[in-house]
């Protein structure tokens, strides 16, 4: 696991952004150099290439080991696509917009334009009009998408051109493509903001665990957390209240463009598209104690996770910004000592779906089963804790969907009550009530859709859309004299 190389941003403020995805003409400027003289060779002309026009395009993960790749569309061919290039972005100033770009192997060594064999001047790796797509670079950790609006000058490092934000239109054009690709859990950057946070991960080839004993199927990333929280006033020392357990994560990105007949006579962008995050979840925890009242509840994040996968849609990278924030949650009424263990399994999808003519439509599904593995309830009270995960999935640099996801357990009890559910029992043995009690298990699924999703080229919200609230509950045991 990398250590965490830089803060974890903040969501992109919506209105600050919105210029990002205005932008979707591409054309060339009239009073432009000559086109001939500065244009990308067109990698895509090929036989084989005209013959797939058709097909949709693979949607996979970009390769850890393979170089920083790049692609680029031309204005007026190839349906808008864009195509594999050599090319690299050499550095980038996110503040004036301007990029330096040179050929793969040239290594920014020479400003000088490549000369052929026959002696003549090959063409500048960069024109106006020019849409490219490029994985992380100097510069631009979160990727690049941006169309060349001037050819400023020959450098040492390459070519330096102004740039403008575009959205992905520019590149996929009236192509297809549809995909759900795994986040590789070592590549997250990890922010701990407790002290006793623990990491784990697994994949192929390859395995970090944090906690001993600890097993992480493939593909998972698994945060340990353990940590006291406020005691209720008056408690005895035995009644002091912690939280401790786990929450493990397989995270995927959904993906998907359509160009669309639609799109492609209006030549306003996708006939649809999505973006949302989905992932396989685990979780174990206990809370014991007696946890002090509080009006409303308290969350208090335990660490903070960041990603910027690149998923390869045919020819075009695209750099997809992941962000988890771990976090427990609990509120009591101060009255209730518990110790109670609980398991979470199940999954969850949360993101966004948009076809023209209807318009951005939220994705909120999770389907979660609950397994009590120890539960104490004393006294007379209320009490309910969550450990649970806060997704974010944006494109470069521009968040789309943001998403709260919160198994939860709560416990209520009338009276002095004690009840107890032993591992593996479908059966309630071993309960001495004075009272009655009832616990339940629970999950909240809640989120929103912002403006930036319309880097696919879509139109732009007018407003941040709720996904809508998933809530549902379900009685684990009860108790009754």
């Amino acid at each position: 696991m990398r250590p965490r190389k830089r803060p974890l941003r903040a969501l992109v403020p919506a209105l600050a952004a919105a210029a990002l995805f205005l932008a979707a003409g591409c054309s060339a400027d009239p009073g432009s150099h000559s086109p001939a003289a500065e244009r990308i060779p067109d990698a895509g002309t090929s036989a084989t290439a005209t013959a797939d026009k058709d097909q949709p395009l693979a949607v996979a993960a970009d390769p850890a080991a393979a170089p920083a790749s790049t692609a680029v569309a031309r204005p007026g061919t190839g349906g808008g696509r864009a195509h594999k290039t050599s090319l690299k972005v050499r550095s980038y100033d996110s503040r004036t917009r301007r990029a330096v770009i040179s050929a793969a192997d040239s290594g920014g060594s020479s400003p000088s334009p490549n000369v052929t064999p026959g002696g003549a001047a090959a063409p500048r790796p960069a024109a106006i009009g020019d849409v490219i797509a490029s994985a992380p670079a100097p510069g631009a950790p979160d990727g690049l998408l941006v169309k060349v609006t001037k050819v400023i000058d020959e450098t040492a490092g390459g070519t330096e051109v102004q740039t403008a934000p575009t959205t992905l239109d520019t590149v996929l054009g009236d192509s297809q493509a549809k995909g759900t690709v795994p986040v590789d859990p070592a590549s997250f950057d990890i922010e701990r903001l407790l002290p006793d946070v623990k990491v784990s991960w697994a994949k192929t080839g390859d395995i970090h665990s944090g906690p001993e004993g600890t097993r992480v199927p493939l593909g998972s990333l698994r945060v340990d957390v353990a940590t006291k929280v406020t005691t209720a006033q008056g408690a005895p020392a035995s009644a002091a209240a912690s939280v401790s357990g786990f929450v493990q994560v397989a995270p995927e990105v959904d993906f998907s463009y359509d160009g669309g007949a639609s799109a492609r006579s209006t030549g306003s962008g996708p006939g649809a598209a999505s973006l949302g995050v989905s992932g396989d979840w685990s979780s174990q925890w206990a809370l014991k104690g007696r946890v002090a009242a509080s009006a409303k509840p308290y969350r208090v994040p335990f660490a903070k996770l960041h990603a910027d996968p690149v998923i390869q849609v045919g020819p075009v990278p695209v750099v997809v910004n992941l962000d988890l924030t771990c976090y427990f949650e609990v509120s009591a009424d101060g009255g209730v000592t518990v110790d109670v263990q609980q398991n979470f399994k199940g999954d969850f999808k949360a993101g966004g779906t948009f076809v023209t003519g209807k318009g951005w439509t939220p994705v909120s599904e999770s389907h979660m089963a609950s397994t009590p593995v120890r539960t104490s309830v004393t006294a007379a009270g209320r009490v309910q804790a969550a450990l649970g995960v806060q997704p974010s999935v944006g494109l470069y640099g521009a968040v789309g969907v943001s998403a709260d996801l919160a198994p939860y357990l709560r416990a209520e009890a009338a009276g002095t009550v004690t009840g107890t559910v032993p591992v593996g029992s479908g059966t309630k043995t071993g309960i001495g009530v004075a009272g009655a009690w009832t616990l339940y298990g629970g999950v909240d699924l809640s989120g929103t859709l912002v403006l930036q999703l319309s880097v696919f080229g879509t139109p732009v919200l007018q407003y941040p859309i709720p996904l809508g609230t998933l809530h549902r509950e379900w009685k684990l045991a009860d108790g009754k004299v």
